[in-house]
């Protein structure tokens, strides 16, 4: 006859030992939600972007767009805070007056470079 020993899982624990681990336990999520916090530090601020793209005629626009090497829309949007949607428009507006022209196109992406 086989032995007990070889049969069956983990022996079924009692009241006090399981009362003990799940005490544990709790101390130990509640130490890791306190390094959590801490380490987070203060909650970031989300910026709101902009609606409404910059205005085309702003010559001040232009000189920084012209410092940028590609224009992406994302590039756009990122640097003056603004939403993607409203980039594009401002990168055909700038198509159109003639100070940048269109690299390449796909159905989802537009690449630009300043006129020269």
């Amino acid at each position: 006859m086989i032995g007990e020993e070889s049969m069956g899982g983990k022996k079924k624990l009692g009241i006090k030992q399981m009362e003990k681990q799940q005490v544990k336990s709790d101390e130990d999520k509640a130490a890791k939600d306190a390094k959590k916090k801490e380490k987070a530090g203060p909650p970031r601020e989300k910026k709101q972007l902009a609606i409404l793209p910059p205005d085309v005629k702003d010559q001040k626009i232009i000189t920084e767009v012209k410092k940028m090497g590609v224009l992406t829309p994302y590039a756009v949007a990122t640097r003056f805070g603004v939403r993607i949607s409203a980039a594009k428009d401002f990168l055909e507006q700038l198509e159109a007056a003639g100070q940048i022209e269109l690299v390449s196109a796909s159905h989802s992406l537009k690449i630009y470079k300043t006129a020269a």
